[in-house]
């Protein structure tokens, strides 16, 4: 798979995309989430991906097992190269997830890597303990979620760089450690509570990272995802 820092499209439509992307020369690997998705639906994905640009198609679909599998069948027909789902749907919505991707996958093409997310990054131990009421550490409930994934046979999980490496110690290295939360020294958190720098992300076991607003809120965005590149490759 594509190691690339993947860049996050986190904008409110077409236009902000392309303007955005018309910055690079190159083939990038980027995030297509909810906000984007739900305004400009799958043609979006189409005229990305005719740009050359690789795809996480970050919908984290959460629901019944049928019904997640029905819509993972009719993704996979965009040709992205990473989607996910919620692991707090459970081992059947995941295993339906991935026949549902594999049966929707075109004759010829490789199948998408699916990943699940198990706490958002935005999520503290305290208001996961209080509001889904678990009895557990983050780290402990973020496990749980890796290993379960494990069973239903998916690529891998998203999760913050502070649980990357132990994922990896309990499920292997080939399992995929997907961690959003990326920033550069001196940036601005955001909304995010688990955050970590790219070369700090590479050191502490992520496989993927994912960037937003470090880059595309960047007065030189090329000069950033540059940046973050060279951290990000440095480390490896």
């Amino acid at each position: 798979m594509n190691t690339k820092p993947i860049l996050a499209l986190d904008f409110p439509g077409e236009a902000e995309v392309f303007k955005f992307l018309a910055h690079f020369q190159e083939p990038l690997f980027v995030k297509i989430g909810m906000e984007l998705y739900m305004q400009e639906g799958p043609d979006i994905v189409r005229k990305v991906k005719d740009l050359g640009h690789d795809i996480f198609l970050d919908l984290k679909l959460h629901d019944i097992p049928n019904t997640v599998g029905s819509a993972m069948k009719g993704l996979a027909k965009l040709g992205v190269n990473l989607v996910n789902v919620h692991a707090a749907g459970g081992r059947p919505m995941m295993e339906a997830a991935l026949e549902g991707l594999e049966a929707g996958t075109p004759a010829g093409q490789e199948r998408a890597a699916l990943i699940a997310v198990t706490q958002l990054t935005s999520t503290t131990e305290a208001q996961m303990q209080a509001e889904q009421k678990i009895a557990l550490t983050l780290q402990e409930s973020v496990l749980h979620y890796a290993n379960l994934t494990k069973q239903a046979g998916l690529n891998g999980v998203v999760c913050s760089v502070h649980e990357a490496q132990a994922i990896a110690e309990v499920c292997g290295q080939d399992f995929l450690r997907v961690t959003p939360g990326i920033r550069l020294a001196g940036g601005d958190a955001h909304d995010q509570k688990r955050i970590a720098t790219p070369d700090g992300a590479k050191r502490d076991g992520s496989s993927l990272i994912v960037v937003g607003r470090a880059v595309t809120g960047a007065q030189d965005p090329v000069a950033a995802y540059k940046m973050v590149s060279e951290l990000w490759e440095a480390s490896i």
